[in-house]
């Protein structure tokens, strides 16, 4: 079949141009195969990444019709019929099929579909994604893991560093300071490890501000398109349970959010909006400044009748606080 390719093409500090290539394959072929063809027989001035070819080393990954994937494992017969769903949806219909392919997100471009991964790195580098035994004395033989430890490290070990999620990361996008999801699927390897001796270290370096686990705006996108089910998100879920476990609700904003959050829908099954701000800002009237930032707020919803003067618990209270219970039980069994 003859499928069109539109590729994203751009120099460092230019604008990007879309440069497109007709190419006749097979609906088997991936898309990696598809540019190597484009790159041999029609220009050979195009750039991208690729090594093993066989959805190991990540060296492929590329935002293909939208979405950040790897070259090597997405193939041109399924991305078409993504496509041509959602053509039925919107009442559109091509004659050739367009298969449209740009740089990864969140990083700057070096040239076509190359991007520079210094940041990627560095954020990385920052969460010291190894194993530290400092704290011990030097063994007499290697250090054993049981089966059940181990197994706790098989997601976050699966991450082969592709940048599919840094990519893809609304919270990196809007924060710079976000390590992303990548270093902190990395970061929660080392907080389960058994081996590791520097675990409450790291839990506060975790939850230092938006830059660790409380800066993810939890979108799922991570997980979306993770090629080999890392779920990057659900990591930093375990990191932040962690640390809620080590932490009081007076020890942070982040954390009072949590679980003054919890605390309410337990309580009446939503969540008390007049007392959610003054816990959780105002640190249980604590927080003088915090209390101060909020009333600006608070008096305009009053001139516009629009704060809460009472509130009215949900139906089924009991059945969420059962709910609730049930899986904080659970927790504390695991």
């Amino acid at each position: 079949m003859e499928v069109l390719f539109k590729v994203i093409r751009q120099q460092q500090n230019s604008s990007p141009v879309v440069q497109t290539y007709v190419l006749d394959t097979e609906a088997g072929n991936t898309i990696l195969d598809c540019l190597n063809r484009i790159k041999w027989e029609q220009d050979g001035t195009l750039a991208f990444r690729k090594n093993c070819r066989n959805t190991i080393c990540g060296s492929c990954a590329m935002r293909i019709n939208g979405r950040s994937a790897l070259a090597c494992k997405e193939n041109v017969g399924s991305e078409i019929a993504k496509l041509q769903q959602t053509e039925i949806t919107g009442g559109h219909a091509n004659v050739i099929p367009e298969i449209t392919i740009a740089p990864l997100g969140n990083m700057p471009v070096v040239k076509d579909l190359v991007v520079d991964m210094s940041s990627f790195w560095n954020n990385l580098e920052r969460v010291a994604p190894y194993v530290s035994t400092a704290g011990r004395s030097v063994p007499e033989r290697e250090f054993l893991q049981t089966p059940e430890e181990r197994s706790r490290l098989d997601e976050s070990g699966n991450c082969i560093m592709c940048g599919a999620c840094y990519s893809e990361c609304n919270a990196r996008e809007v924060d710079p300071d976000f390590v992303g999801p990548h270093a902190l699927a990395k970061a929660y390897r080392m907080v389960a490890d058994s081996r590791d001796s520097q675990t409450e270290s790291r839990l506060e370096e975790y939850n230092e501000g938006t830059k660790g686990v409380w800066g993810c705006t939890r979108c799922f996108y991570c997980n979306s398109v993770c090629p080999m089910g890392v779920a990057p998100l659900e990591q930093i879920t375990k990191i932040k349970q962690e640390i809620l476990d080590h932490k009081q609700a007076s020890d942070s904003r982040s954390i009072r959010h949590r679980k003054v959050l919890i605390d309410l829908v337990k309580e009446g099954g939503w969540i008390d909006e007049r007392q959610f701000g003054l816990q959780v800002v105002g640190n249980y009237f604590k927080d003088l400044k915090g209390l101060l930032s909020i009333v600006p707020l608070g008096l305009r919803m009053l001139a516009r009748s629009k704060f809460p003067l009472s509130f009215e618990p949900s139906q089924g209270t009991q059945q969420v606080r059962s709910l609730i219970e049930a899986v904080q039980q659970q927790e504390n069994k695991v």
